[in-house]
């Protein structure tokens, strides 16, 4: 689950980021030529943890992680080939966002055993069969990888001492 405070719905070139009523947040438009709208100015920005913890400080400025890589995804699913700025900036909140919450829920189950397994990962998205499925195949080219690398070296250890 993503998160229960923003969702995106996605609608025939237009999309929508909604909180968990369905009230209109933003309109990210995907075409430069468009300027954002219905923004109010009471617009939620925290997190979700800073609104459980009652503080309305403002989102924390971090360093771009991923941008390139999500332009490029967002553009293999349909969107502009250059999305807007604020687009791929949400869509890389929305996903960081994700990304911490599975982990502190994956670290907390390995806190119990004293280590952080994939199996926690694997957990957690069990109800998720296309991830849970995707997980399982790139776990399985990952090892696929790891068995062709070892026998490769062995085999260029063979060959350097042969000479």
């Amino acid at each position: 689950v993503l998160n229960s405070q923003k969702s995106l719905y996605f609608h025939h070139r237009r999309r929508f980021a909604t909180d968990l009523y369905g009230q209109k947040l933003i309109r990210i438009c995907s075409s430069p030529k468009k300027k954002m709208s219905n923004t109010p100015a009471a617009a939620p920005t925290s997190s979700s943890k800073s609104k459980a913890a009652g503080s309305s400080q403002a989102p924390e400025k971090r360093k771009p992680l991923f941008q390139k890589e999500l332009q490029h995804m967002m553009y293999g699913f349909g969107d502009e080939q250059n999305p807007l700025p604020e687009t791929v900036a949400l869509v890389e909140d929305i996903v960081v966002e994700y990304v911490t919450d599975l982990t502190h829920k994956a670290q907390e189950i390995g806190t119990k055993r004293g280590r952080l397994l994939v199996d926690d990962f694997l957990y957690l998205i069990r109800k998720d069969l296309p991830k849970l499925n995707r997980c399982r195949e790139l776990l399985a080219m990952q090892e696929e990888l790891k068995q062709a690398r070892k026998a490769f070296d062995v085999d260029e250890e063979k060959i350097t001492s042969l000479d």
